[in-house]
């Protein structure tokens, strides 16, 4: 394990100079930069101190030495289906697991997304282009390029494309549903 480069990065995650962390620990900026560059190494007690400093702890700090959690995605990543109304693009592959899930919905001209029933949650959604038409319950609600649309999820509702051309919308689900 790479004491120093995990150090390093847990300083750069609580937006700390060397010198704050240093300070904090009644250590020297210079340690510090030793440490952080694999050039020394501390005793258990200066660890925990720095640990400490950083909002961490001896047992968390070396359960795991990396981030296992996926945190950029590119398009190689995504996964798209085609249906009849257009396609549906799930834009963070493993969202199921997650509190929200974001996808980019294309709707063909005049199709409308399947009648989703009420459940638990809210929707959010940003036309990126096009024209739709909320239909909540038994209300419309027209939605252009360059706006967003939010609501309970408590209600009957779809989206239908309310355009000529294709419409493309960024819509995420809290939690998961598509």
């Amino acid at each position: 394990m790479v004491i120093g480069k995990k150090i390093k990065m847990l300083r750069t995650l609580n937006n700390l100079t060397q010198e704050e962390l240093a300070s904090r620990c009644d250590l020297t900026k210079g340690y510090i930069s030793q440490l952080e560059n694999d050039l020394t190494s501390p005793s258990i007690a200066t660890l925990v101190d720095i640990l400490n400093a950083l909002g961490s702890n001896l047992n968390e700090f070396f359960s795991s030495d990396t981030i296992t959690e996926k945190i950029v995605f590119s398009k190689d990543d995504y996964i798209s289906k085609d249906e009849n109304y257009g396609s549906i693009c799930w834009l963070v592959n493993n969202s199921q697991k997650n509190e929200m899930e974001p996808i980019l919905l294309t709707l063909l001209p005049h199709e409308e997304t399947p009648l989703d029933n009420p459940h638990e949650g809210e929707e959010f959604g940003y036309v990126i282009e096009g024209s739709i038409i909320i239909c909540l319950d038994n209300q419309k609600f027209k939605c252009k390029k360059g706006e967003t649309f939010y609501y309970e999820s408590s209600k009957p509702h779809y989206l239908k494309s309310n355009s000529n051309g294709i419409s493309k919308v960024i819509w995420i689900s809290s939690p998961p549903n598509f």
